[in-house]
């Protein structure tokens, strides 16, 4: 099997027999051409960490360094279309660039996908000139949410009433509870257009929700009648936040994003092929389903690199071995590398459910509404599943690391804050989960449950097979825990109804990731020939399947899926493939086909990280010839770009 970067270096990352295929189980058959480009972009002198005095860079000098780097990735594009129209493209600028700068992945997320992506894909039969946002002359930002309206953003109050003399729209923020909430609209970084949601009003009639293309600030200030204000700082990404409002401000009426869902005519008059305006308001804001799987890839490319981060600094930090025993790295205690073979299994589920996600969502246009409805439900239910995966990952990782992971310096405390935005973003994930629920409760209940074949619980815990069929049981299980907690509330409203089932709905929706997350496990093995790679690869899978089944235990007992002692079992048999996966942590980490120059900017990431608090003045350098090794400090790269 050729690999994706068989023309590299032997000593690179992402080469050799295991970590070779398994950098194209991770990345894609096609990976070079999907994510070569972003790879070779973190390698490059701009993207690499600067070096900042004691204390280190401001909140607006973070952000200034996003806006730079947004300008050269800009300048490095043969057309910036291109990335917003290919939603490949966008998924592996987050995978590459978040771990390297959350807020320039912010940055760039909002001005690619959400700004120019909508803009490309509503008005296709009327396009605009966009040759001001392909060149950065202006920064795209985009203002949905409100102060009072941030999961129910249908119900946005903000208004764009249509003035039929003027031929335009008037914007306007009526209380303070509908000023545009969080968008990235201050003058940092240049002057900045944003598309703003609005409630469409044409003849006194309230028409839905439609985005509207509005210039918004200059390189200084606000534009006439648009009040921009900074939010306080949030934990994370320093991005420019904002609450922003609007005073009667006129646009013309080409600023109006229109297509099937709606438009207004040369005569004045509003026409929509769209019944009803929650569906006219989804069309409109359909690019928020890509920034989904955008956070869904910015979340494993963090967890992979705290990952390989903890597994490099756990290898060669030493500890004592004993009184008489030499030094061991502090990876060889169970206790240190067992939470880190469990990551590993987690972290290849994550980025094998992100691609399956990808897959279908690229084909999802040309399928049935249905099929297109259960594919995006399956974007919501992963972008949820992998964001909360990561923290779990990348937290267990900053402690493995221990108060080296609390410093700056080493990376980790950006991935930590910077998941919690991913989290929220583009979806609240108990918001998009919950609505997943509901919808998989209603599949479920259509669909009549089958009895357990004959000898189920007769399976081997060694069987990946056996333990796919208890992953689906798990599902079914919550899921019929629930349909039975909404019938016995038969007799309540909606909310009382929803109340009673969603907690095991919610189970069952998490169950349902396991199972995919499972499914996509499954499907790459089948594609691996025999040999060490797939041997990997099997364990890994067993492992993530095995902790999953171990946690539902008790339930599958009771339902007659598992033996007593298969139970008894479960223990022994984790405890075996967390040994085997922990014994190959550094090649599976090599699989993730980092580039070296990345981890390089990391100081707990070498053998020699200590050289990174050595002190020039002290006194061990007194007697020391000259030309010894110092710390790595502002202007002196030589221990830096060393790893």
């Amino acid at each position: 099997m050729n690999t994706i970067f068989d023309s590299a270096p032997a000593s690179e990352a992402g080469t050799g027999p295991v970590a070779g295929p398994l950098s194209t189980v991770l990345l894609g058959p096609d990976a070079r051409r999907e994510h070569g480009f972003w790879r070779r972009l973190v390698a490059t002198e701009p993207f690499r960490r600067p070096l900042w005095p004691p204390p280190g860079p401001t909140p607006d000098e973070r952000l200034a360094l996003a806006h730079a780097r947004l300008r050269t990735l800009n300048n490095a594009l043969d057309s910036a279309a291109r990335p917003a129209a290919d939603p490949r493209a966008l998924a592996a600028l987050h995978e590459w660039l978040a771990p390297v700068d959350p807020a320039f992945a912010t940055v760039a997320g909002i001005h690619y996908n959400l700004f120019l992506g909508s803009l490309l894909d509503h008005d296709s039969d009327n396009p605009r000139d966009l040759s001001d946002f392909l060149g950065l002359r202006r920064i795209g930002t985009f203002l949905c949410t409100e102060v009072a309206h941030g999961n129910d953003a249908a119900a946005i109050e903000t208004t764009a009433t249509y003035d039929p003399g003027r031929d335009g729209f008037v914007l306007h923020t009526p209380h303070a509870g509908a000023q545009k909430f969080m968008p990235n609209t201050s003058p940092a970084g240049g002057p900045k257009s944003g598309l703003v949601a609005a409630r469409l009003i044409v003849d006194g009639r309230d028409q839905g929700v439609f985005l509207l293309l509005v210039p918004l600030t200059d390189a200084s200030r606000a534009l006439p009648g648009i009040r921009v204000r900074r939010l306080p700082a949030r934990m994370g990404s320093p991005v420019d936040h904002c609450l922003t409002s609007f005073d009667q401000v006129f646009v013309d009426r080409g600023a109006l994003l229109g297509g099937a869902q709606g438009r207004i005519g040369d005569d004045g008059v509003f026409r929509s092929g769209t019944e009803g305006r929650r569906r006219r308001f989804l069309a409109s804001i359909g690019r928020v389903i890509t920034g989904r799987i955008c956070m869904s890839a910015s979340a494993v490319g963090s967890a992979r690199t705290t990952l390989a981060v903890a597994v490099r600094y756990g290898g060669h930090r030493f500890v004592s071995g004993g009184r008489t025993a030499p030094p061991v790295p502090v990876a060889a205690h169970r206790s240190h590398h067992g939470p880190l073979a469990e990551a590993m299994a987690t972290v290849f589920a994550m980025s094998l459910l992100h691609r399956r996600v990808l897959d279908r969502w690229e084909k999802a246009a040309a399928r049935p509404p249905a099929e297109r409805e259960a594919d995006e439900r399956l974007v919501d239910i992963a972008k949820g599943w992998i964001t909360w995966q990561a923290r779990t990952v990348i937290v267990e990782c900053r402690e493995r690391c221990g108060a080296q992971g609390l410093l700056e310096n080493n990376g980790m405390t950006e991935l930590v804050t910077g998941i919690e935005g991913a989290i929220t973003a583009e979806g609240d994930n108990l918001a998009i989960h919950s609505r997943a629920a509901a919808g998989l409760l209603l599949d479920a209940s259509r669909t009549p449950r089958a009895e357990p074949a004959a000898g189920r619980t007769g399976g081997d815990l060694t069987d990946l097979r056996f333990l796919g069929r208890l992953l689906d049981e798990v599902e079914r299980i919550w899921f019929a825990r629930a349909a039975a907690r909404m019938a016995r509330a038969a007799d309540g409203g909606p909310l009382e109804r929803w109340n009673a089932a969603s907690g095991p709905a919610l189970r069952g929706v998490e169950a349902h990731a396991y199972r995919q997350a499972a499914q996509a496990y499954e499907n790459a093995l089948a594609a691996l020939p025999e040999g060490e790679a797939r041997e990997r690869l099997d364990e890994l899978a067993r492992l993530f399947a095995l902790r999953w089944v171990a946690h539902n235990s008790g339930d599958l007992l009771a339902a007659g899926h598992l033996t007593s002692g298969q139970v008894d079992g479960l223990s022994d048999a984790t405890e075996q493939l967390v040994t085997a996966v922990s014994g190959h942590l550094p090649e599976l980490a090599a699989s993730f086909a980092l580039p070296g120059e990345l981890l390089a900017d990391w100081p707990i990431t070498g053998a020699r990280y200590t050289d990174a608090y050595d002190d020039p003045g002290a006194s061990w350098h007194t007697a020391a010839a000259p030309g010894a090794a110092g710390s790595r400090t502002p202007g002196d790269e030589s221990v830096h770009r060393e790893a």
